[in-house]
């Protein structure tokens, strides 16, 4: 639950990194709301005659495609890809097994140009090879 928090505290948020763990609970916890609001909807639609599943679940859509989106830019910089990488998705046939394997690849080890790691695995070697950098120039 903290991390469907903190994609949303982290809104417009489109630069610095997202881990694995901070992506895929983004994601089940979308599953699981979506799940519940369409037994919801059922429910609505069985016992009063609206139908009310469109309208829930696009209010619900809208309300976090901006978080979703920015979560899976955060977390392609993770790897050490640009947030464009996510167009892959529209490649016929293989663009969403690829899109999957870039989703669920490691962070890359330290520091990159988007930021730190958000393990905190191999920043402070990044530190040290900054010092070590200076004193032998």
């Amino acid at each position: 639950m903290e991390y469907y928090i903190e994609a949303f505290r982290r809104y417009f948020e489109f630069h610095g990194r997202s881990s694995r763990s901070e992506y895929w609970y983004f994601a089940l916890f979308n599953i699981m709301i979506m799940i519940a609001l369409g037994v919801m909807s059922s429910i609505i639609e069985e016992y009063f005659n609206l139908h009310s599943f469109f309208l829930i679940n696009s209010v619900y859509f809208l309300a976090i495609l901006i978080p979703s989106l920015a979560v899976a830019v955060r977390r392609m910089h993770d790897i050490g890809k640009s947030g464009w990488w996510l167009l892959v998705y529209f490649i016929p046939l293989v663009g969403g097994i690829s899109l999957l394997v870039l989703l669920v690849i490691d962070s890359e080890y330290g520091r990159n140009k988007y930021g730190e790691n958000p393990k905190g695995i191999g920043n402070y070697i990044d530190e040290f090879d900054e010092i070590n950098r200076h004193l032998v120039d």
